[in-house]
Protein backbone atom coordinates (compact mmCIF):
# COMPACT_ATOMS: atom_id res chain seq x y z
CA UNK A 1 0.00 0.00 0.00
CA UNK A 2 1.24 3.48 -0.82
CA UNK A 3 2.04 5.53 2.13
CA UNK A 4 -0.20 8.12 3.37
CA UNK A 5 -0.21 10.20 6.79
CA UNK A 6 -2.27 10.73 9.51
CA UNK A 7 -4.23 13.12 6.80
CA UNK A 8 -4.41 10.63 3.66
CA UNK A 9 -1.63 12.83 2.36
CA UNK A 10 0.59 10.45 -0.23
CA UNK A 11 4.52 11.05 -0.06
CA UNK A 12 5.30 11.77 -3.47
CA UNK A 13 7.82 14.54 -3.34
CA UNK A 14 11.21 14.76 -2.25
CA UNK A 15 13.27 17.80 -1.37
CA UNK A 16 17.33 16.85 -1.00
CA UNK A 17 19.55 19.55 0.71
CA UNK A 18 23.16 18.71 -0.32
CA UNK A 19 24.73 21.15 1.81
CA UNK A 20 24.08 24.01 4.21
CA UNK A 21 26.59 26.27 2.46
CA UNK A 22 25.14 29.19 0.61
CA UNK A 23 27.14 32.23 -1.19
CA UNK A 24 24.74 34.25 -1.06
CA UNK A 25 23.37 36.03 1.96
CA UNK A 26 19.65 36.59 1.17
CA UNK A 27 18.00 38.48 4.07
CA UNK A 28 14.95 36.32 3.90
CA UNK A 29 16.64 33.35 4.36
CA UNK A 30 20.24 33.55 5.57
CA UNK A 31 21.06 37.46 6.96
CA UNK A 32 24.13 37.96 7.14
CA UNK A 33 23.92 39.07 11.00
CA UNK A 34 23.56 35.27 11.75
CA UNK A 35 25.10 33.60 9.03
CA UNK A 36 28.22 35.39 9.07
CA UNK A 37 31.78 34.68 9.45
CA UNK A 38 31.64 32.43 12.43
CA UNK A 39 28.66 30.63 12.02
CA UNK A 40 29.34 27.12 12.43
CA UNK A 41 28.35 25.44 9.42
CA UNK A 42 28.26 21.40 9.01
CA UNK A 43 32.19 19.73 8.49
CA UNK A 44 32.67 17.37 5.63
CA UNK A 45 32.23 14.26 7.34
CA UNK A 46 28.59 15.12 8.64
CA UNK A 47 27.18 15.39 5.04
CA UNK A 48 25.47 12.18 4.22
CA UNK A 49 27.85 11.13 0.91
CA UNK A 50 26.38 10.51 -2.87
CA UNK A 51 26.60 7.14 -1.69
CA UNK A 52 24.00 7.77 1.19
CA UNK A 53 22.09 10.18 -1.18
CA UNK A 54 21.02 7.85 -3.12
CA UNK A 55 20.70 4.73 -1.20
CA UNK A 56 17.81 7.29 1.05
CA UNK A 57 16.48 8.38 -2.21
CA UNK A 58 16.26 4.31 -3.75
CA UNK A 59 14.05 3.67 -0.76
CA UNK A 60 12.27 6.90 -0.63
CA UNK A 61 10.86 6.34 -4.76
CA UNK A 62 10.18 2.70 -3.37
CA UNK A 63 7.79 3.82 -0.71
CA UNK A 64 6.02 6.63 -3.78
CA UNK A 65 8.34 9.52 -4.33
CA UNK A 66 7.99 10.19 -7.94
CA UNK A 67 10.15 13.40 -7.95
CA UNK A 68 13.47 15.04 -6.10
CA UNK A 69 14.55 18.35 -6.22
CA UNK A 70 18.03 19.05 -5.29
CA UNK A 71 18.54 22.08 -2.81
CA UNK A 72 20.55 23.63 -0.13
CA UNK A 73 22.22 26.12 0.89
CA UNK A 74 23.18 26.35 -2.68
CA UNK A 75 23.50 22.75 -4.22
CA UNK A 76 25.94 23.61 -7.38
CA UNK A 77 28.37 24.81 -3.95
CA UNK A 78 28.81 20.48 -3.56
CA UNK A 79 31.76 19.18 -5.65
CA UNK A 80 31.16 16.61 -8.50
CA UNK A 81 27.40 17.45 -8.04
CA UNK A 82 26.99 15.37 -11.45
CA UNK A 83 27.84 12.26 -9.99
CA UNK A 84 25.29 12.58 -7.49
CA UNK A 85 22.52 13.42 -10.10
CA UNK A 86 23.63 10.18 -12.54
CA UNK A 87 22.98 7.77 -9.36
CA UNK A 88 19.66 9.45 -8.85
CA UNK A 89 18.56 9.49 -12.14
CA UNK A 90 19.26 5.58 -12.52
CA UNK A 91 16.80 5.17 -10.10
CA UNK A 92 13.79 3.02 -11.07
CA UNK A 93 10.27 4.70 -10.86
CA UNK A 94 11.68 8.51 -10.57
CA UNK A 95 9.65 10.50 -12.78
CA UNK A 96 11.40 13.88 -12.51
CA UNK A 97 14.85 15.43 -11.10
CA UNK A 98 15.15 19.26 -10.83
CA UNK A 99 17.49 21.20 -8.87
CA UNK A 100 17.04 24.65 -7.37
CA UNK A 101 19.86 27.14 -7.81
CA UNK A 102 21.10 30.85 -7.08
CA UNK A 103 22.54 30.41 -11.00
CA UNK A 104 25.23 32.32 -9.49
CA UNK A 105 27.72 29.17 -10.64
CA UNK A 106 25.63 28.24 -13.64
CA UNK A 107 27.71 28.83 -16.14
CA UNK A 108 27.40 27.52 -19.42
CA UNK A 109 29.61 24.08 -19.32
CA UNK A 110 27.63 23.51 -15.78
CA UNK A 111 24.51 23.59 -17.35
CA UNK A 112 25.91 21.11 -20.16
CA UNK A 113 26.79 18.84 -17.98
CA UNK A 114 24.22 18.82 -15.61
CA UNK A 115 21.92 18.09 -18.32
CA UNK A 116 24.51 15.24 -19.75
CA UNK A 117 24.01 13.97 -16.02
CA UNK A 118 20.29 13.44 -16.21
CA UNK A 119 19.09 16.69 -14.74
CA UNK A 120 15.61 17.09 -16.49
CA UNK A 121 14.77 20.40 -15.45
CA UNK A 122 15.82 23.74 -13.40
CA UNK A 123 14.25 26.77 -11.40
CA UNK A 124 16.22 29.96 -10.75
CA UNK A 125 15.59 32.24 -7.70
CA UNK A 126 15.79 35.94 -8.99
CA UNK A 127 14.01 38.31 -6.60
CA UNK A 128 14.20 41.61 -8.35
CA UNK A 129 15.19 42.26 -12.34
CA UNK A 130 16.34 45.84 -10.69
CA UNK A 131 20.16 45.76 -9.72
CA UNK A 132 20.22 47.90 -6.42
CA UNK A 133 16.83 45.92 -5.30
CA UNK A 134 18.41 42.35 -5.84
CA UNK A 135 21.90 43.12 -4.42
CA UNK A 136 20.37 44.71 -1.00
CA UNK A 137 18.47 41.11 -0.89
CA UNK A 138 20.98 39.14 -1.59
CA UNK A 139 23.59 41.22 0.06
CA UNK A 140 26.80 40.07 -1.48
CA UNK A 141 26.82 42.32 -4.54
CA UNK A 142 25.71 39.96 -7.27
CA UNK A 143 24.39 41.68 -9.88
CA UNK A 144 21.02 40.79 -12.12
CA UNK A 145 23.28 40.58 -15.34
CA UNK A 146 24.82 37.41 -14.18
CA UNK A 147 21.84 35.10 -13.01
CA UNK A 148 20.25 35.94 -16.53
CA UNK A 149 22.86 34.72 -17.86
CA UNK A 150 22.52 31.47 -16.18
CA UNK A 151 18.85 31.37 -17.20
CA UNK A 152 20.59 31.55 -21.07
CA UNK A 153 22.74 28.82 -19.73
CA UNK A 154 19.89 26.34 -18.99
CA UNK A 155 17.79 27.10 -21.56
CA UNK A 156 20.36 26.20 -23.85
CA UNK A 157 21.14 23.42 -22.34
CA UNK A 158 17.50 22.03 -22.71
CA UNK A 159 16.90 22.29 -19.01
CA UNK A 160 13.26 23.21 -19.86
CA UNK A 161 10.35 24.44 -18.83
CA UNK A 162 12.83 26.60 -16.57
CA UNK A 163 10.87 27.90 -13.80
CA UNK A 164 12.04 31.61 -12.25
CA UNK A 165 11.18 32.09 -8.25
CA UNK A 166 11.00 35.56 -7.02
CA UNK A 167 9.65 35.50 -3.24
CA UNK A 168 7.80 39.17 -2.93
CA UNK A 169 8.38 41.17 -0.11
CA UNK A 170 6.36 44.31 0.73
CA UNK A 171 8.83 47.48 0.54
CA UNK A 172 11.40 45.79 -0.77
CA UNK A 173 10.70 44.00 -4.10
CA UNK A 174 7.23 44.52 -4.66
CA UNK A 175 7.23 46.94 -7.51
CA UNK A 176 8.99 44.64 -9.63
CA UNK A 177 6.37 42.05 -10.54
CA UNK A 178 4.68 43.25 -12.98
CA UNK A 179 8.74 44.01 -14.76
CA UNK A 180 9.63 40.26 -13.92
CA UNK A 181 6.42 39.08 -15.01
CA UNK A 182 6.86 41.48 -18.60
CA UNK A 183 10.54 40.48 -18.40
CA UNK A 184 9.41 36.30 -18.76
CA UNK A 185 6.23 36.76 -20.86
CA UNK A 186 6.51 34.58 -24.32
CA UNK A 187 9.65 33.12 -23.34
CA UNK A 188 8.49 29.67 -22.13
CA UNK A 189 9.73 30.30 -18.48
CA UNK A 190 7.68 30.31 -15.89
CA UNK A 191 7.91 33.25 -13.31
CA UNK A 192 6.80 31.42 -9.45
CA UNK A 193 5.64 34.59 -7.59
CA UNK A 194 6.41 33.33 -3.73
CA UNK A 195 4.74 35.06 -0.71
CA UNK A 196 7.15 35.64 2.18
CA UNK A 197 7.30 33.30 4.56
CA UNK A 198 8.26 32.82 8.07
CA UNK A 199 10.68 30.05 7.53
CA UNK A 200 13.24 29.64 10.67
CA UNK A 201 13.41 32.00 13.18
CA UNK A 202 16.41 34.96 11.31
CA UNK A 203 14.88 36.57 8.97
CA UNK A 204 12.33 38.85 11.05
CA UNK A 205 9.14 37.71 9.47
CA UNK A 206 5.94 39.96 9.80
CA UNK A 207 2.83 39.39 8.32
CA UNK A 208 2.57 43.45 7.57
CA UNK A 209 4.95 42.63 4.97
CA UNK A 210 3.54 40.02 3.06
CA UNK A 211 2.41 40.77 -0.15
CA UNK A 212 -0.81 38.45 -0.83
CA UNK A 213 -1.22 36.13 -4.08
CA UNK A 214 -4.44 38.20 -4.87
CA UNK A 215 -2.56 41.07 -4.60
CA UNK A 216 0.29 39.96 -6.94
CA UNK A 217 -2.25 38.06 -9.47
CA UNK A 218 -4.45 41.29 -9.75
CA UNK A 219 -1.38 43.40 -10.42
CA UNK A 220 -0.23 41.45 -13.29
CA UNK A 221 -3.87 40.86 -14.13
CA UNK A 222 -4.26 44.40 -14.71
CA UNK A 223 -1.25 43.91 -17.52
CA UNK A 224 -2.76 41.30 -19.22
CA UNK A 225 -5.80 39.60 -18.60
CA UNK A 226 -4.93 35.75 -17.07
CA UNK A 227 -6.95 32.81 -16.95
CA UNK A 228 -6.82 29.86 -13.95
CA UNK A 229 -5.48 26.72 -15.32
CA UNK A 230 -5.97 23.55 -13.67
CA UNK A 231 -2.89 21.90 -11.13
CA UNK A 232 0.03 19.90 -13.23
CA UNK A 233 -0.45 17.10 -10.38
CA UNK A 234 -1.93 16.88 -6.81
CA UNK A 235 -0.06 18.75 -4.53
CA UNK A 236 1.33 21.30 -6.90
CA UNK A 237 2.39 24.47 -4.49
CA UNK A 238 1.95 27.09 -7.46
CA UNK A 239 -1.67 28.06 -8.31
CA UNK A 240 -1.47 28.40 -11.89
CA UNK A 241 -2.39 31.62 -14.28
CA UNK A 242 -2.22 31.56 -18.22
CA UNK A 243 -2.28 34.52 -19.89
CA UNK A 244 -5.52 34.95 -21.90
CA UNK A 245 -3.53 35.58 -25.09
CA UNK A 246 -1.45 32.87 -25.14
CA UNK A 247 2.21 34.34 -23.92
CA UNK A 248 2.62 31.60 -21.51
CA UNK A 249 1.71 31.46 -17.69
CA UNK A 250 2.66 32.17 -14.08
CA UNK A 251 2.53 30.35 -10.97
CA UNK A 252 1.68 32.29 -7.59
CA UNK A 253 2.66 30.22 -4.26
CA UNK A 254 0.96 31.34 -1.76
CA UNK A 255 1.27 29.46 2.11
CA UNK A 256 0.31 31.94 3.96
CA UNK A 257 -2.75 33.87 2.62
CA UNK A 258 -4.08 30.42 1.02
CA UNK A 259 -2.56 27.13 2.44
CA UNK A 260 -2.28 23.81 0.75
CA UNK A 261 -1.39 21.68 3.52
CA UNK A 262 -4.18 19.41 3.28
CA UNK A 263 -2.71 18.65 -0.49
CA UNK A 264 1.53 18.42 0.65
CA UNK A 265 3.18 15.67 -0.20
CA UNK A 266 6.64 16.75 0.30
CA UNK A 267 9.27 15.07 2.25
CA UNK A 268 13.03 17.19 3.42
CA UNK A 269 16.03 15.53 4.17
CA UNK A 270 18.59 17.88 5.12
CA UNK A 271 22.26 17.26 4.16
CA UNK A 272 23.47 15.99 7.38
CA UNK A 273 20.56 13.22 6.57
CA UNK A 274 17.70 14.07 9.03
CA UNK A 275 14.20 13.90 7.62
CA UNK A 276 11.52 16.57 8.38
CA UNK A 277 7.98 16.37 7.40
CA UNK A 278 7.16 19.96 6.86
CA UNK A 279 9.11 23.40 5.80
CA UNK A 280 8.05 24.80 9.03
CA UNK A 281 9.20 21.92 11.31
CA UNK A 282 10.84 22.05 14.63
CA UNK A 283 12.37 19.17 15.07
CA UNK A 284 13.66 15.91 12.59
CA UNK A 285 14.20 12.10 12.12
CA UNK A 286 17.73 11.50 12.31
CA UNK A 287 18.70 9.11 9.37
CA UNK A 288 22.53 9.42 9.08
CA UNK A 289 22.76 7.06 12.56
CA UNK A 290 20.94 4.36 11.11
CA UNK A 291 23.08 4.60 7.47
CA UNK A 292 26.12 4.51 9.57
CA UNK A 293 25.18 1.72 11.89
CA UNK A 294 24.81 -0.69 9.00
CA UNK A 295 20.92 -0.41 8.96
CA UNK A 296 19.42 -2.58 6.58
CA UNK A 297 17.17 -0.98 3.74
CA UNK A 298 14.00 -2.78 5.27
CA UNK A 299 14.98 -1.03 8.51
CA UNK A 300 15.64 2.19 6.85
CA UNK A 301 12.12 1.78 5.09
CA UNK A 302 10.57 1.37 8.12
CA UNK A 303 11.90 4.54 9.58
CA UNK A 304 10.21 6.41 6.66
CA UNK A 305 7.52 4.66 7.03
CA UNK A 306 7.12 5.26 10.40
CA UNK A 307 8.13 9.17 10.12
CA UNK A 308 5.42 9.40 7.43
CA UNK A 309 2.96 7.12 8.56
CA UNK A 310 2.85 9.65 12.13
CA UNK A 311 2.68 12.55 9.74
CA UNK A 312 0.11 15.37 11.12
CA UNK A 313 1.93 18.70 9.94
CA UNK A 314 -0.58 21.71 8.81
CA UNK A 315 1.46 24.59 9.94
CA UNK A 316 0.14 27.00 7.12
CA UNK A 317 -3.21 26.57 8.12
CA UNK A 318 -2.66 26.87 11.70
CA UNK A 319 -0.38 30.05 11.80
CA UNK A 320 -0.78 32.42 14.88
CA UNK A 321 1.19 34.73 16.71
CA UNK A 322 2.44 31.50 18.65
CA UNK A 323 3.00 29.69 15.99
CA UNK A 324 5.39 31.84 14.40
CA UNK A 325 7.15 32.23 17.79
CA UNK A 326 8.29 28.73 17.69
CA UNK A 327 12.05 27.87 17.28
CA UNK A 328 11.67 26.24 13.80
CA UNK A 329 14.33 24.53 11.46
CA UNK A 330 16.20 27.28 9.40
CA UNK A 331 15.53 27.17 5.28
CA UNK A 332 19.30 26.95 4.34
CA UNK A 333 18.88 23.47 6.55
CA UNK A 334 16.14 21.86 4.68
CA UNK A 335 15.98 23.25 1.43
CA UNK A 336 13.13 25.64 0.09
Amino acid sequence: MPLADTRGRPLRDLRLSVTDRCNFRCTYCMPREVFGRDFAFLERSQLLTFEELARLSRLFVAAGVEKIRLTGGEPLLRRDIERLIEMLAAIDGLRDLTLTTNGSLLTRDKARALKNAGLQRITISLDSLDDAVFRSMNDVEFPVARVLEAIDAADEAGLNPIKIDMVVKRGMNDAGVVPMARHFRGTGHIVRFIEYMDVGNTNGWRLDDVVSAREIRDAIAAEWPLVAADASYYGEVAERWRYADGAGEIGIISSVTQPFCGTCTRARLSADGELFTCLFAEHGRDLRSLLRTDASDEELARAIAGVWSARGDRYSEIRSADTVSLRKVEMSHIGG
